[in-house]
């Protein structure tokens, strides 16, 4: 009999592109180049675009950083398929990171293969300081980063207690 794994919830980071390369297509179908538009106090649409890493890191070396950064996400992407390749089919916080991690990094992947760059939109501030223009992907990157964090510090250790307080019983 075969073994469901959780790479039947992939469809969690396949909702993740879609999401992320629509909102993209809508940001660069409607918005000019680096003209903020206000959504809301300390929030604006900014069309930008971002040939490096987080951050613009290595955006003006010439071009090699778009296949270094497109071939990291690959492995990357290779690695957590295992990963859930390895885990079992129900969703957990250890799930959804992975899932949302990787429809992050396969998001901003498409742009660098297609483009030679990411799509940025969206520009959080406070004042005069504005944090660094980011996307859906980014975010899904965050929120997945902080879930596997969660789960691999909180969550297990907690529900491993739980077990051996229980089996001493």
């Amino acid at each position: 009999m075969l073994k469901t794994t959780g790479i039947k919830t992939i469809w969690l980071a396949i909702l993740v592109i879609v999401f992320d390369q629509l909102t993209k297509y809508i940001a660069v179908s409607n918005l000019t180049f680096a003209e903020p538009v206000a959504v809301m106090p300390q929030l604006n649409w900014m069309l930008t675009y971002n040939y490096g890493a987080a951050f613009s890191f290595l955006a003006e070396m010439g071009g090699w950083q778009r296949w270094f950064f497109a071939g990291l996400a690959l492995v990357v992407s290779a690695i957590l398929m295992f990963w859930l390749s390895k885990l079992p089919n129900k969703i957990t916080a250890e799930v959804w990171g992975i899932n949302l991690v990787l429809g992050g990094a396969i998001g901003n992947v498409i742009d660098r293969f297609l483009a030679g760059r990411v799509t940025d939109f969206i520009d959080f501030y406070i004042g005069l300081w504005h944090y660094a223009t980011f996307n859906v992907a980014d975010i899904a990157i965050t929120i997945g980063a902080g879930l596997l964090l969660l789960s691999e510090f909180w969550l297990k250790p907690k529900a491993q207690k739980a077990s051996k307080s229980k089996g001493s019983e």
